[in-house]
C-alpha cells in the first residue's frame, strides 16, 4: 500500500480556467472581424499587411524566444494589430522591418512577455512613422476592386514600387485639421472613410470590445475613461471655438476606438488598480484631444498611449491600495514626530 503524497507548491493556489493563451487567442478571435472589415473595405491590400505583420511578429518571436513561447498567441496579436494601424497601400518590407521592430524592441529586450513597459504594436508603428514617414501617411481610398492593389505593397526594399497610380485622400482627421472641412459622423461609425486598414469602422470594434468586456477579458474601466474624456474635452473646446472638432467627432475619429480597446487595454501595460485604469484612461483621453486639436499631426492616439504607459510603474504605486492591519506610511511618520 503506497502512503498518500503531499504535493507542496508555491502560491497561488486558486486556478482560474482563463489561461495566458486561451485569454490571447480569445482576443486574436475577436479581432478577425475587423480584419475582415478591413479586407472588404480597401481589398486584398489590408489582408497583404496585416498578413505580413503578423508572419513578421510570429517569425521574430520565433527566432528569439523559440517555439516555445508561440502558443500563447501574444506575437500573433501584436502582429494583427500592427498590420490594423497601418496604411492598405505600405510597401511589405516595410511592414516586415516593423514587425521585427514590434517584438525586439517592443517585447524581447525588457525580458520577453508579461515583462514589457510599451505597447509592442505601437513601438513597431513609433519606429515605421519615424524611419518611412512618406509611406505611412499615404492613405488609399476605401473602396474599388477587391484585387486592386491599394499601393507599392510589392515595391522592392529601398526602390520605387511600379504600381499604377492609386487614388489617395486625407483622412477625416486631417480634413478637420488642415481644411476645417468635417465627415458625416455615418461614415466615421461604418468605416467607409480613409485611414489605417482596422481604424475605421467604429461600430464594430465597439461589438468586438464589448464581447472581451463581457469575458472580462479588458478592464472596461479603461476604454470607458478614454472616451469620456476626450469626447466631453472636445465638445467643451468646440463650445468656446467651433472650428474645433466635437466630441462625436473625436470619437469615431482616427484610431481612438481602436486605440482604446485593443492598445490602451493591454494586460501587461496597463495599470492593476481601478483606480489607476480611471487615472490612466483620462490621461490617454487629454493627451489626444491635445495632439490633435495643437500637435503638429492630425492623430495623436498612439503618443497618448505610449507616454501613459511609461507613467504605469508610478500609477501602480500611487493607487496601491493599503496592506490590511498596515499603518500608513503618513500615520507612522505623524507618529514618529509626535513621539
Amino acid at each position: 500500500m503506497s502512503e498518500p503524497r503531499l504535493d507542496l507548491t508555491a502560491s497561488p493556489h486558486l486556478h482560474s480556467p482563463d489561461s495566458t493563451a486561451k485569454i490571447m487567442w480569445t482576443v486574436v478571435f475577436s479581432l478577425l472581424p475587423i480584419v475582415a472589415a478591413a479586407g472588404y473595405f480597401f481589398g486584398i491590400s489590408a489582408l497583404l499587411v496585416v498578413a505580413t505583420a503578423t508572419l513578421s511578429t510570429v517569425a521574430t518571436e520565433r527566432l528569439i524566444s523559440g517555439p516555445g513561447t508561440l502558443g500563447n498567441g501574444s506575437a500573433t496579436i501584436t502582429g494583427v494589430l500592427l498590420g490594423l494601424v497601418l496604411p492598405a497601400g505600405m510597401p511589405l518590407w516595410m511592414v516586415a522591418i516593423g514587425g521585427v521592430v514590434s517584438i525586439g524592441l517592443g517585447k524581447a529586450i525588457f525580458g520577453g512577455l508579461g515583462q514589457n513597459l510599451f505597447n509592442p504594436a505601437l513601438i513597431g508603428r513609433a519606429f515605421l512613422q519615424a524611419a518611412f514617414p512618406q509611406a505611412i501617411t499615404t492613405w488609399p481610398v476605401a473602396g474599388g476592386s477587391f484585387f486592386a492593389l491599394k499601393g507599392d505593397n510589392f515595391a522592392l526594399p529601398l526602390m520605387r514600387g511600379s504600381a499604377p497610380d492609386v487614388v489617395t485622400h486625407a483622412t477625416p482627421l486631417g480634413l478637420m485639421k488642415f481644411e476645417h472641412t468635417g465627415t458625416g459622423i455615418g461614415s466615421l461609425i461604418l468605416g467607409n472613410v480613409g485611414g489605417s486598414v482596422g481604424e475605421t469602422s467604429a461600430l464594430l470594434i465597439l461589438i468586438c470590445g464589448g464581447y472581451l468586456a463581457y469575458r472580462n477579458y479588458l478592464n472596461w474601466r479603461i476604454p470607458a475613461s478614454i472616451m469620456l474624456t476626450a469626447g466631453l474635452f472636445a465638445a467643451a473646446l468646440h463650445l468656446i471655438n467651433p472650428l474645433y472638432p466635437g466630441g462625436l467627432f473625436m470619437l469615431f475619429s482616427g484610431g481612438l476606438m481602436l486605440g482604446a480597446v485593443y492598445m490602451a487595454t493591454d494586460m501587461v501595460t496597463s495599470p492593476i488598480t481601478h483606480k489607476g485604469c480611471w487615472i490612466f484612461g483620462i490621461g490617454i483621453g487629454l493627451l489626444v484631444v491635445l495632439i490633435r486639436v495643437w500637435g503638429g499631426l492630425p492623430e495623436g492616439v498612439m503618443y497618448a498611449i505610449l507616454i501613459m504607459n511609461s507613467l504605469v510603474p508610478f500609477i501602480n504605486r500611487a493607487t496601491q491600495p493599503r496592506v490590511f492591519g498596515v499603518e500608513a506610511p503618513s500615520r507612522l511618520k505623524r507618529k514618529a514626530v509626535a513621539s
